[in-house]
């Protein structure tokens, strides 16, 4: 009936481009068609002759869309156009924020035992017999129907997840989530969709998303599991490396109650969700051929070299033992140290900030060494739905609450970042349109509400509030004007509260002397920065940039030296361990990167 009311509605449509090198995999469709099914009309994904339903998650993977493949999206009904607007918005969030997982570079060590080459998942050296993946089925006692099972299966992904909500990884149990309930939608018994998941897999198979049919049969696995058909994964009791074609995701959680010391695995890719979280694991890892690996003999599995030593010499055992115990020590000595100050060899000090996205990173910065957040980016308060002033408060004050030193960047969408919620003009170039900064004279509520809340969550607690996209004196002194009608209107005193931009715009090159009259510090957003200069979108599917370019140190030497105010970087070439070296000698003394690379930032820098 649906159908055909939203027959005497016009077709609207629009084309996406896929800029991911991973394609549109399991965890954004799985966010995309979650969003798709709020909206009270049809949507429908096309590629070439074909064209499924995108508010289905496996009909949206059936197109195995890779990169560079353009789709169109066509909506049809009562909200067609908010439907529209908001996915398209949303889709080009989740090509941005979609990480490309890159090949690790190989170190080279020698060994005069016969090697295997493959690729590195998880660096690391591991010493051990090799053991082939057993499982063995086990047949319990079963009172649940096929509903029942279905229904604890989606149960069991929902308490996964949510034990998880901290972990980067945490999407694999919310997309599985998804898969399986679009998937018990079209079956009603074990047989239908043992069935519908080999058809669906048979659709991946030798493309790009090929890894993800293991996702299909975990899920499957799960189900038999609760329907009482365990499939026991036998592992051995001693030390061992296993050998397999792959793994189900579900299986690397087993992995850590085990003497496993290495896996190796044949089939898989570096951008399956069995590789992501065996690199979470930290378990050396690497996809190999493994039909020449001899059985329970002690083999060498290096993945700083990304090399198996098949009948290693004691000499080979040595040098392997070497390269682990460094290994440890350097890891060791590096995290023992990420509480201490980063100083050069010159003596000079370098605060070592974090860029922190919501409270779990915060709390994941402090136990990493953070000596403050140097970028606290408020977007992840600004979701699917738009926060009240209550949870902006509360979210601020907890992650203020951890340390004494924190710049928090006000809200910055447009371009590659949108929100359903904030209707902004559809733009030939968003990149060069109203995204951050220019928000105060669109949006002018939203970051009246946003400023509110910090104000209040500061309380008198010192705080840095910095505007980004700032391209002209007149847009800064704008913003800090408007900042402080906010406070004055709502009675609250600011003195304890610092203000600053991003310089991220090349216009602001030309004016630095002239910011240094009303502003407190500046953060260097290199990302940005570098593809404006450039000219290029960061997230292009075939141009790109060279991020360390002698152009972009000539410009960073340029702010270093204009300026009399604190200046950062926040970028993501503060974390970039060939460049710390340089930016600290063109005279940066803030450096602000992920949780993850804080210790590993300040041992680079006590040796600069």
């Amino acid at each position: 009936m649906r159908f055909f009311k939203n027959l005497f509605y016009k077709p609207l449509s629009t084309q996406l481009t896929v800029t991911s090198s991973s394609g549109f995999h399991l965890r954004p469709v799985a966010r995309f068609t979650s969003l798709a099914k709020s909206f009270s009309c049809d949507i429908t994904a096309s590629l070439h002759s074909k064209s499924v339903d995108a508010k289905k998650v496996n009909a949206l993977l059936s197109l195995s869309l890779e990169k560079n493949d353009t789709f169109t999206l066509t909506t049809q009904g009562k909200e067609a156009q908010k439907a529209l607007t908001a996915l398209h918005a949303l889709f080009a969030t989740l090509m941005h924020d979609d990480v490309e997982v890159t090949t690790l570079t190989k170190e080279h060590t020698h060994y005069k035992g016969e090697t295997l080459g493959g690729d590195i998942i998880t660096k690391g050296v591991a010493i051990a017999p090799a053991s082939a993946y057993r499982v063995e089925t086990l047949q319990h006692e079963n009172t649940l129907t096929f509903k029942d099972a279905i229904e604890k299966t989606i149960k069991n992904l929902e308490e996964t997840y949510n034990a998880q909500k901290e972990s980067s990884n945490a999407d694999i149990y919310l997309a599985q989530n998804a898969l399986l309930s679009a998937l018990a939608d079209k079956c009603d018994t074990l047989e239908a969709l043992e069935a519908v998941v080999a058809e669906e897999s048979s659709k991946l198979q030798d493309t790009k998303l090929s890894a993800k049919i293991t996702d299909y049969q975990d899920i499957l696995q799960q189900v038999k599991t609760a329907l009482g058909l365990e499939v026991k994964v036998i592992f051995p009791k001693h030390d061992f490396i296993l050998l397999a074609n792959d793994l189900l995701p579900s299986e690397i959680a087993l992995l850590s109650d085990t003497q496993v010391q290495g896996v190796i695995l044949k089939e898989t890719s570096i951008n399956s969700h069995t590789a992501i979280l065996l690199r979470a694991s930290g378990i050396p890892s690497l996809i190999a051929d493994t039909s020449g690996v001899p059985l329970n003999a002690d083999i060498i599995l290096d993945s700083f070299s990304g090399a198996v030593v098949l009948r290693p010499s004691s000499q080979d055992i040595q040098t392997a033992k070497d390269l682990q115990n460094k290994h440890k020590k350097d890891k060791a000595y590096s995290a023992a140290k990420r509480f201490e100050s980063a100083q050069t060899t010159q003596g000079k000090f370098i605060k070592v900030y974090a860029n922190v996205a919501d409270v779990p990173s915060a709390k994941l910065a402090k136990e990493e060494g953070a000596e403050g957040i140097g970028l606290l980016r408020s977007e992840f308060l600004f979701t699917e739905q738009r926060p009240s002033l209550e949870v902006q408060t509360n979210a601020y004050r907890e992650i203020f609450s951890f340390f004494d030193d924190v710049t928090v960047r006000t809200l910055d969408v447009g371009g590659d970042k949108a929100l359903p919620y904030i209707r902004l003009p559809k733009e030939a170039n968003p990149f060069l349109g109203v995204r951050g900064v220019r928000l105060f004279q669109t949006h002018p509520d939203i970051l009246s509400e946003q400023l509110h809340a910090i104000f209040l969550a500061a309380s008198k607690k010192s705080i840095k509030i910095m505007f980004p996209m700032v391209s002209t004196v007149k847009e800064f002194v704008y913003a800090k004007q408007f900042a402080l009608d906010v406070a004055s209107k709502h009675q609250l005193s600011i003195d304890n509260i610092l203000f600053g931009m991003m310089i991220e715009v090349p216009s602001t090159l030309f004016t630095l002397a002239e910011f240094d009259a009303v502003v407190d510090f500046y953060s260097v957003g290199t990302n940005d920065l570098t593809q404006y200069l450039f000219a290029i979108e960061r997230t292009h599917p075939t141009l790109s940039i060279d991020t360390r370019s002698p152009i972009l140190f000539k410009t960073l030497a340029h702010i270093v030296n204009a300026v009399t105010k604190p200046v950062s970087i926040c970028g993501e070439l503060a974390s970039d361990t060939k460049a710390i070296p340089e930016l600290v000698n063109l005279g940066f003394t803030t450096l602000s990167v992920t949780p993850k690379g804080i210790a590993q930032t300040k041992e680079i820098i006590r040796h600069v």
